[in-house]
């Protein structure tokens, strides 16, 4: 029951539909502990558009990016350390009592961010927040599986998988509707309470997980549980395979248990099993996924739209493929292999990147001129930097928005003709859009700000059911049963520390380097990462454990990805 990838097909999902009438107390024990997975994708999309009006309120945080990027990616580093920790509070002390307490770390965290006074008390409260993510993502996903039906336990369980982007869609619906609220970021970070608080109450009227109580040898507990999930006539043989499965697992524990690192170097199956798992975390990470969840309405802005408000619409369209890129992933993985639906994905990943570095580039070199006469126009609004540099003469927006405390003023008859470098404050910014001018602090007017959007959107449909969910179907896959704990363990300890890397740095390479030059090398890590697919990953496509494991042993370099359908002969396949 435990760990692995649960796959559903559409039989599983019908009798999910009918157990609603059946047995609704099963959806319930689900659908609660799904609303973790809700919570998961919210806490990662709402501090995109959240991120757009803190910086209206911190100027400190408007100033220096790596506050930015400390607000999005200390929540990762709590999440790091939640999902450790998660793991072994489950396992000591119950999966009901730690989904508690990660509701707890969420409702705790949302208060810590609505009411934080200061960046330092913002950043606090998303620690708390990603410590109940990390615990989340370990802990709900498991309780699903250990009190469903055998026979709907993979569409249950990717209901999670659901709830998380439909969590992130949900969160840019709330960034929209509270940007004309008064105190905007705090409505859209607080909000999560609610959901957080609804969980909590649920799960205090829910039962413990009955596989859990029935390791602990709290054996008629669990039977009273079972007996409320499965028909009468199938408790005495679930009761039974559940014991025949946690002796398995004890022995399978110990077995671990004396598994030594150096094991996991020396044996060929397991290293280049190991390369291949691990290589696509990083992989996953380092193409730049998540600095378009966590950033998305400022990437958006730096393509060239100045308001708020349409940048975060705009981001909407991101989270919709998002969450529709996820449920066709269900489809084609089984259908199409893992390795040729990894190296689709790539190579339409590389193109996407190359479009927007391409777009990027273009409107930096093609920016509006700063002209003297218009920023004089704003008499003391006039930005220091700008009156005060030399070459004045050849500043354009770019240059002037390289100045932290800088903003620009586009021309009110057409926003590709110069226009004013003001100081980045408030008043500046409303007496210019009082002038019907648009305000830019982020990035530049441009007339190709509808490529750099068509760029996003190819990069998350051709992301999104290949490299965005393949990863995790290989990794449940490719590892033997004795070493599958600590291999995945790794690889997905791997995945969140590239994350944290990717999303603390982003801002600061698009200030040092530009936007389009970020995207450069996102595109030309892709490059590698197809060759990688190409050369290390096995297609591992209907094949048992055994034979992945023979396969291994057999070739290092895993070129070939086609074969036989449905064969299981490892010679066959690689």
């Amino acid at each position: 029951m435990e760990g692995g990838v649960h796959k559903a097909d559409a039989s599983a999902f019908r009798q999910c539909i009918s157990l609603a009438w059946e047995n609704p107390y099963v959806l319930r024990l689900a659908f609660s502990a799904g609303i973790g997975g809700l919570l998961f994708g919210y806490d990662t999309g709402v501090i995109s558009g959240a991120l757009l009006y803190i910086r209206d309120d911190f100027k400190a945080v408007d100033r220096q990016t790596v506050l930015q990027e400390s607000i999005v990616s200390m929540a990762i580093a709590g999440a790091i350390i939640g999902a450790a920790v998660g793991g072994w509070l489950s396992d000591r002390f119950g999966r009901r009592l730690t989904i508690l307490l990660a509701d707890f770390l969420f409702l705790a965290g949302s208060v810590f961010m609505a009411t934080a006074p200061n960046p330092a008390a913002l950043i606090v409260g998303r620690v708390f927040v990603g410590l109940g993510v990390g615990m989340a993502s370990m802990t709900c996903p498991l309780y699903i599986s250990e009190t469903s039906p055998a026979n709907i336990r993979g569409a249950l369980v990717s209901t999670n998988g659901f709830l998380i982007t439909g969590g992130q869609f949900l969160s840019y619906l709330i960034n929209l509707a509270f940007t004309k609220a008064p105190g905007t970021w705090r409505w859209m970070l607080g909000i999560a309470g609610v959901p957080a608080l609804l969980q909590f109450t649920l799960m205090l009227l829910l039962p413990e997980s009955p596989r859990w109580l029935y390791r602990k040898g709290r054996v008629d507990e669990a039977k009273s549980i079972i007996e409320k999930i499965y028909k009468p006539e199938e408790v005495e043989g679930e009761i039974m395979a559940l014991r025949e499965s946690v002796e398995k697992e004890v022995i399978e524990k110990e077995a671990t248990k004396s598994v030594k690192l150096t094991e996991l170097v020396k044996t060929k199956a397991i290293r280049r099993g190991l390369t291949a798992g691990v290589g696509l975390q990083i992989f996953q990470q380092f193409i730049g996924i998540n600095t378009v969840m966590y950033y998305s309405p400022t990437i958006v802005q730096l393509a060239g739209f100045a308001s708020n408000e349409t940048a975060l619409l705009l981001s909407l369209v991101t989270a919709g493929l998002n969450a529709f890129g996820s449920i066709a992933s269900i489809y084609f993985t089984d259908r199409s292999g893992r390795k040729k639906l990894l190296i689709f994905s790539l190579s339409g990943v590389i193109v996407s990147l190359a479009v927007l570095s391409a777009v990027f580039n273009e409107t930096t070199a093609h920016s509006p001129t700063v002209s003297l006469v218009e920023s004089k126009g704003f008499g003391g609004l006039m930005c220091e930097d700008y009156a005060s540099a030399s070459a004045s003469a050849s500043w354009d927006c770019t240059r002037c928005l390289k100045m932290q405390s800088c903003g620009f003023c586009s021309s009110p008859s057409n926003k590709l003709l110069p226009g004013a470098c003001l100081i980045s404050n408030t008043t500046a910014g409303d007496i210019c859009r009082a002038d019907g001018r648009q305000w830019y602090t982020r990035g530049c007017p441009s007339k190709n700000g509808w490529l750099a959007l068509l760029g996003l959107a190819l990069y998350i449909i051709f992301f999104s059911p290949g490299m965005g969910t393949v990863p995790w179907v290989v990794n449940s896959e490719i590892y033997p049963l004795r070493y599958r704990g600590i291999c995945g363990g790794i690889a997905a300890t791997s995945n969140w520390i590239c994350n944290l890397i990717v999303s603390q740095s982003f801002l600061s390479l698009t200030q040092s380097i530009g936007t389009g030059w970020t995207f450069f090398i996102f595109g030309v890590v892709s490059v590698f990462g197809l060759l990688f697919v190409i050369i290390y990953v096995p297609e591992t496509k209907g094949m048992p454990i055994e034979d992945i494991e023979k396969m291994l042993e057999k070739r290092a370099i895993q070129i070939k990805f086609w074969g036989n359908k449905g064969s299981s002969d490892p010679s066959n396949k690689a």
